[in-house]
């Protein structure tokens, strides 16, 4: 063994949520998959993660090569390696089949952000227990299940949550964050303000920018007081990115570029509401008070699969939490714009009804202080030969 660490995220929330764990390892030999975050930390990075994000049986198979491509890359680089820990951030297809070969090879293996077991394909759970040693989990219920199977599992709390108290920090009031939030994106305290989160991976952004700025300009038309920003991820290509400034400005509308490290926490005080993809982003507008409208559109054999496998009741993230549909969510065919512009009027003129609902999601996630810190001293333990010949 090498007493270096292995680092896989392959999505922009993974990719930041893995960078703040590194930030508490100094001295620490790392190597693996992951975007500007962890670039930013120092980790050689083998792989990147814009190149093997995918989302649903279509759109992975369509980009099977590269994700192919991507794990021999990195399978070669431990055999050789042969890194004494591995710290797996969600990107659950990929990182289950890392694993066994990991485990193999007698890596120590530390899974962040545990597979939704609870959504669907629980079996999923008995094939990790055996090459898991130990599991970091985001949610509160995650926890016991985990540890029904078998799994060594601590809730150690939810990254966005460390963002959005990050901010807390910063700012003592919510007024101070939302005031310098609408000073940095060029918004004024008068509008009504929306932003628009078409996802992190590029099928997401070509399937939903679209509708959702088309359902944002008939709301505009009938209010003029309403303004909105569109906050591209880090993680998407450059062809995308080319896409979706065309796209953006054949409706005059503004486009941010999220910063890798910071994320969108700083930014999201700004708005009233938002127009998001289903994922992490619909969680941390929820704890900034931008109230979500939860989008979700994928390729039909995708949704065919959900339909079958699914056990639970929402797919937006909050609504799980909080077991119940305390935001919109609007679903496959219901991602246009006539359904996106009804329902983002109503939310607009109902928007105190949903801020309570806003509130309780930090309630529910209330746990570990500093969650990056916590994984971090998860790992201490198997890295002390790194930092001894660093």
């Amino acid at each position: 063994m090498t007493g270096e660490l292995l680092v896989v995220a392959g999505e922009a929330s993974g990719d930041r949520a893995a960078a703040a764990v590194l930030s508490h390892l100094s001295g620490v030999r790392a190597f693996g998959m992951g975007g500007e975050a962890l670039a930013s930390e120092r980790v050689e990075l083998t792989s990147d993660l814009r190149n093997s994000t995918a989302l649903g049986i279509a759109e992975v198979a369509a980009r099977a090569w590269n994700v192919g491509l991507a794990y021999a890359r990195l399978r070669a680089v431990c055999v050789k390696r042969r890194p004494a820990a591995a710290l797996l951030v969600n990107y659950t297809e990929f990182n289950t089949v890392l694993a066994k070969t990991l485990s193999n090879m007698g890596t120590r293996v530390l899974w962040y952000g545990a597979p939704q077991i609870w959504a669907w394909r629980r079996r999923r759970g008995n094939a990790l227990r055996k090459h898991v040693d130990r599991m970091a989990v985001m949610l509160p219920f995650e926890e016991p299940l985990w540890r029904a199977i078998g799994v060594d599992a601590r809730y150690v709390g939810h990254p966005s949550l460390e963002e959005s108290r990050r901010v807390s920090e910063t700012y003592p009031t919510k007024h101070e964050a939302r005031r310098a939030a609408r000073a940095l994106l060029g918004l004024t305290e008068r509008a009504w303000t929306v932003a628009i989160l078409p996802g992190s991976r590029p099928h997401e952004v070509r399937k939903m920018l679209e509708p959702m700025l088309a359902g944002y300009e008939l709301v505009r038309r009938d209010r003029a007081s309403v303004d909105a920003r569109i906050l591209l991820a880090p993680s998407l290509d450059e062809r995308t990115r080319t896409w979706a400034h065309a796209v953006a400005s054949s409706y005059r509308a503004e486009i941010v570029h999220v910063d890798a490290r910071a994320g969108i926490a700083y930014a999201l005080p700004a708005f009233d509401a938002a127009l998001t993809a289903s994922g992490t982003a619909s969680l941390e507008c929820a704890l900034a008070g931008a109230v979500p409208i939860i989008c979700y559109r994928v390729g039909w054999t995708t949704e065919l699969g959900a339909r079958l496998l699914m056990t639970t009741r929402f797919l937006a993230l909050p609504n799980v939490l909080l077991d119940r549909a305390a935001f919109p969510e609007l679903l496959q065919r219901n991602v246009n714009a006539s359904r996106i512009s009804e329902t983002l009027a109503s939310l607009l003129d109902n928007r105190e009804a949903f801020t309570a609902a806003c509130a309780e999601i930090t309630t529910v996630l209330r746990g570990p202080t500093a969650t990056s810190q916590h994984v971090a001293r998860m790992l201490e333990p198997w890295l002390a030969n790194t930092r001894a010949s660093a």
